[in-house]
């Protein structure tokens, strides 16, 4: 049998360069299999394991799986450990992190007030739009018409916004602090 695995691979990353799957006819010159009964074979195996679908014009589109990427055991940030293969377990990351696509944003993050929290500039945080949050929560909150992006805090039941940089002060806010949204997790491009 076909390494289906390798076949979707390539599917990937045709679709990362494209934004758009080949052409059923293109397939076969993209995967190196040289007849239409393969390609038809290949396409129906991945639609089956929900890798691909069709759309209402019969186009091949990505399916629920196609963003799956394989989740590794554990890496130890301390001393090295036995290197084990990729286990069988994946995870598709937008639905990892993003519980309410209709809320969700993500911001580019711009100065290091926050670099103590793990937070960088040039980082994008995951931002789920909502009005109420929690002490202890980094946010984005609306200051002045800006948006700024601390941790928030209580002193003498009034909200105040804290840095995670000794570098900046304690924002403690005239009235209430508006919260934007609160921050569901970040990704970073090294």
């Amino acid at each position: 049998m076909a390494d289906d695995g390798q076949y979707l691979a390539k599917l990937q990353d045709y679709y990362a360069r494209h934004m758009v799957l080949p052409s059923y006819a293109s397939i076969g010159t993209l995967v190196s299999l040289n007849s239409k009964a393969s390609v038809a074979g290949m396409v129906l195996r991945l639609k089956s394991e929900g890798f691909l679908e069709s759309s209402p014009d019969r186009r091949l589109k990505p399916g629920k799986r196609f963003f799956e990427r394989p989740v590794a055991e554990s890496v130890r940030a301390g001393l090295p450990s036995l290197a084990a293969d990729f286990g069988p377990e994946a995870l598709r990351i937008d639905e990892y992190l993003v519980a309410h696509p209709s809320r969700t944003v993500l911001i580019t993050v711009k100065g290091d007030s926050m670099i103590d929290a793990g937070i960088h500039p040039g980082d994008v945080v995951i931002v789920e739009k909502r009005a109420a949050a929690n002490a202890g929560d980094i946010v984005v909150a609306i200051l002045d018409n800006d948006f700024t992006l601390k941790r928030l805090g209580r002193e003498k039941g009034r909200a105040v916004l804290l840095p995670e940089n000794k570098s900046y002060p304690i924002i403690r806010p005239k009235g209430d602090a508006e919260i934007f949204g609160v921050v569901v997790g970040l990704f970073r491009k090294y």
